[in-house]
């Protein structure tokens, strides 16, 4: 009875399927998780991999995207969700927790925890969201040391090590492509190009840098909304969209918590719930059911949709 507990695909196996991806000419699409339960509805839903947004973790831990969360807090979530689906997992490691000393602990964390790839920023520790004002950057050579303190530490070079650059904001996109070039150069297998405005932004950053380029479709920011197949044609190799499933959760968590508070009941709300038998579905209680019949009687036949 295999993957009840766990993936079915070894990390490695996820490292090298993220990488054959970023090359195979086919963008490769990353929804982000809050939780283990929604990387498994991302997998279902037949995408390319997992995202895990610290802006996401921070904020479900209600706190702001302002360098509050751990190391500690961040490979934990990232364990959870990296256990429960077969498809890759890229992790936001901020500025890697620290100075490069700390990305070098880093990635030897996030290694132990099953991820396939991590993003260290440019950001100053300790850094806010990447699409607010006021950003500073670290100079180029600091970012440098960052990278190459993990590529060092390094175990399993299938590993992916994405270097985010938030100069664009700060300094330009001419400086940006600049550093995007040092750090692949020390070592970055993917650039991630964050806040830029428009197509013309993201040509242009394609046309002078020849790593592989990941692509930030974060709502209510400073980026055009583009599609999957636009920024295919543009060529870039892979977009996340970090904050989608917190977003559209919490959206109809408020709505329902709001019409509960003021009608006294979630009757209205049953129809757009996600039915108790797909919850079920999603959680394999069959295959549990079928591990150990004494322990667990779930049949789903025995919910009516009604209910």
């Amino acid at each position: 009875m295999s993957g009840l507990y766990s993936s079915n695909r070894t990390p490695h196996e996820k490292r090298v399927q993220l990488r054959e991806g970023l090359t195979s000419g086919t963008i490769q699409r990353l929804p982000g998780a809050f939780s283990p339960l929604v990387a498994r509805a991302i997998q279902e839903a037949n995408f390319d991999g997992v995202y895990v947004s610290g802006a996401v973790v921070a904020a479900d831990l209600a706190l702001p995207d302002i360098g509050l969360t751990t190391l500690t807090e961040v490979a934990g979530r990232a364990r959870q969700i990296a256990r429960s689906t077969d498809l890759p997992v890229l992790v936001d490691a901020d500025t890697g927790f620290g100075e490069p000393m700390s990305a070098a602990r880093s990635i030897s964390e996030f290694e132990d925890a099953g991820i396939a790839g991590f993003h260290l920023e440019d950001q100053v520790n300790p850094k806010r969201c990447g699409h607010l004002d006021g950003k500073e950057v670290v100079p180029t050579d600091l970012m440098v040391r960052r990278i190459k303190a993990a590529v060092n530490e390094r175990r399993d070079s299938a590993f992916v090590i994405c270097a985010r650059t938030d100069a664009a904001g700060v300094e330009g996109i001419d400086a940006a492509i600049e550093r995007a070039k040092a750090y692949a150069d020390a070592g970055a297998d993917l650039i991630f190009t964050e806040a830029l405005h428009t197509p013309a932004d993201f040509e242009k950053f394609r046309a002078a840098v020849d790593t592989p380029l990941l692509a930030n479709m974060t709502e209510f920011g400073k980026t055009e909304l583009l599609s999957a197949q636009t920024l295919n044609d543009l060529g870039y190799n892979a977009v996340i969209y970090p904050v989608t499933t917190l977003r559209i959760a919490m959206g109809q968590v408020e709505e329902a918590l709001k019409d509960i508070a003021e009608t006294g009941t979630q009757t209205g709300w049953v129809d757009r719930m996600q039915h108790r038998a797909r919850l079920y579905e999603l959680l394999r209680y069959e295959e549990y059911n079928a591990f150990d019949q004494e322990v667990f009687t779930y049949s789903k036949d025995a919910y009516s949709p009604k209910f």
